[in-house]
Order: C-alpha cells, then structure tokens, then sequence
C-alpha cells in the first residue's frame, strides 16, 4: 500500500525515554488513500440505493432522498437560531459548509446564486440525481420561495450552482401571473357569453315548417263517397 501512495510510513512518537531498537513505524493514509477509501464508502452508499430502488421502487428511493435532505433543516435552524442575523442564504451556505459543501453566497443582477464548491456525495447523486432534487425542495421550503438549480458537480459543472430571486421579483412574477390568469378567465368567460348567445338565437329563428288540410289533400288525392 505504501508503494501504491495510499499510506506513508513515519516514525513513532515515543514520550519519555526511547528503549533499545529501531524506532517504531506507524502508517497513516494520504490524501490518495483517504479517497480511495471514501470512494469504497460511495460504492457502499451506491449498493444500498440500488436496493431501495429494486425493493421499494422510485417512491421509496424519492422518500429516503427528502428523509436526508430534511438533515438539512435541521443545520440550517440551529445556525439561524445561534445567530438570528444570518438568515435565508447566509444561514443556508453557513450549514452546507457544516456538512463539508464549501457554500458561499455570490449576489447576481436578479438575486443570488448559493454556490457549492465541493460536494461529498457527488459519486452518489451522479448516479442518483434524486439526492439533488430533493435538496433543491429543501433550499426552496427554508427560503420561502422557488429556487432553480443551474449547475451540478454531480452532471460535470465545476460548482453546484442554484439561483434564488429576490423576494420582490418572485411577488412581481407572482401579480404578473396572476393577471394574465385573470384576464384568461375574463376571455374565456365572454367567450362562453358569446357562444351561448348565439346558439340561441339561432334555435330561435328555425321554425318546423307549416302544415294544413287533411292527409288526402297534401297527396293530391281525393275520396270518392
């Protein structure tokens, strides 16, 4: 293992007098070894996902997702508690890094973008993008409003990348729809109006047509006495 960069060798601290003999060798991993072994840890977590996918289905797999990612919430309302100045992105960023994401908050033109610099799971997620979905819900249900997720370490993108608006713009986009909404229903309702109004005037000016004398006459036959 030595010769493959996973461990080094290095000599034993020895506290008080050193006895006879070569000095102790004690092994620790390199950062190469530390991968390696957390990348044994992704391969186990990858298994066990399998299984919860052949046994239980999409549902189940979609279940234990948002069961991980509520951890999440848990992080984020303890910082938000310990430091009630930093709320929404700030708290949010301060507990993904807690949880070894490297997340920073960078303001844009439109809002803010909550940037993740590493992502532990991302041998996990690139096999099962469930785990960013459902941490994307959470960022959307601790800020209070819709979030859109640019960019994935898990699909290639150097950072995980997810845009939040700022609240004014999602109330304007809100109004926005809401009257186009409106005025959908404003349209369809005359529409309807319109519709029904001509169908009846229509039923109104088609009349049976007329019918006189007794059956023999409109045959042009007559009965002898």
């Amino acid at each position: 293992m030595a010769a493959e960069g996973v461990v080094v060798a290095r000599d034993q601290r020895v506290r008080g007098r050193r006895g006879r003999g070569r000095p102790a060798k004690v092994f620790a991993l390199t950062d190469a070894g530390r991968s390696a072994f957390y990348q044994a840890y992704d391969d186990l977590a990858v298994s066990a996902l399998r299984y919860i996918r052949e046994t239980g289905g999409e549902r189940a797999l979609q279940e234990f997702a948002r069961r991980v990612a509520t951890r999440l919430e848990e992080r984020y309302h303890a910082v938000a508690a310990a430091a009630p100045e930093k709320a929404g992105t700030a708290a949010l960023a301060e507990a993904l890094s807690a949880d070894g994401y490297a997340a920073s908050v960078e303001p844009v033109r439109l809002g803010e973008q909550v940037c993740q610099h590493h992502c532990p799971v991302a041998h996990v997620a690139e096999q099962f993008p469930e785990l960013c979905e459902a941490e994307t819900e959470v960022f959307a249900r601790l800020l209070g409003r819709h979030v859109q997720r640019l960019a994935t370490i898990a699909h290639g993108d150097g950072v995980c990348t997810t845009h939040v608006p700022r609240t004014e713009i999602v109330s304007t986009l809100h109004q926005e729809r809401l009257g186009r909404s409106t005025a959908s229903k404003a349209k369809e309702a005359t529409l309807r109006r319109t519709t029904t109004a001509t169908t009846r005037r229509n039923h109104s000016g088609t009349q049976a047509p007329a019918t006189s004398g007794t059956p023999e006459s409109r045959t042009g036959r007559t009965t002898s006495p």
